[in-house]
Parts: structure tokens; sequence; C-alpha cells
């Protein structure tokens, strides 16, 4: 009986596990503050750029900003990218409609996480 319950909690994990290193297009993510000053695997502009369109210089703006992953891009090394869209459709920093930024490198880090 205790293998079977350890048996059914390791397919359980191996299966949420799973799910989170695919991505697919339609889920809902959110984007956390970086650790970091700027953002390293979610391609925003940098700070200097925003001051130059006269915006404020940070990104405070999109923490915790629930976005969607319109496309994803599966490449030949193995790493999977995914351009993002804000989920009520404005646009970041008032000038860009979507982001592109690296899945598992982001999720890792905590640039972004799924939804709960």
């Amino acid at each position: 009986m205790k293998n079977v319950i350890l048996t059914l909690f390791f397919l359980g994990f191996c299966f949420f596990a799973s799910a989170q290193s695919q991505p697919n297009v339609g889920d809902e993510l959110v984007i956390n503050e970086p650790t970091a000053v700027n953002y390293k695997y979610v391609k925003f502009p940098k700070l200097n750029i925003l001051a130059k369109r006269g915006k404020v210089a940070n990104y405070k703006s999109v923490y915790g900003d629930t976005v969607i992953v319109k496309e994803v891009i599966a490449n030949d090394d193995g790493t999977t990218h995914v351009v993002l869209e804000r989920k009520d459709g404005t646009k970041f920093f008032g000038y860009l409609k979507s982001v592109k930024a690296n899945y598992n490198k982001s999720i890792e880090a905590g640039e972004i996480a799924p939804t709960t």
C-alpha cells in the first residue's frame, strides 16, 4: 500500500513537472519583478530607450501583469521562446504590442510564472 501511494505521488509530480516545461498558445503567465535591475530573459526595451521615448525609466508598470502566450517557437538547440501579449490588450510601455521571452530560463529566474 505504501509503495502504491509513493508511486502515485511520483507520477503526479512528473506530470506537473512536464506540464510546466511545455508552453501552449493561450497559456496565461504573470510577469514578476526581476531579481536584478533589468529583465534578462524577457526582452523588454532597455531603460535608456524608455527614457528617450518620454516614459518613466523603470519596469514597475509591468510587475504583476497577466500575459497570454501568443506564439511558441521551438529552436533546434532545445530552447523554447514565447511571444507574450498583455491579457487586457494594452501595449507594453505604450508602444510594444508583444515581447519575446526565453520560456525555460525566464521561469527558472522567476521573471515570469504560471498563473494559479
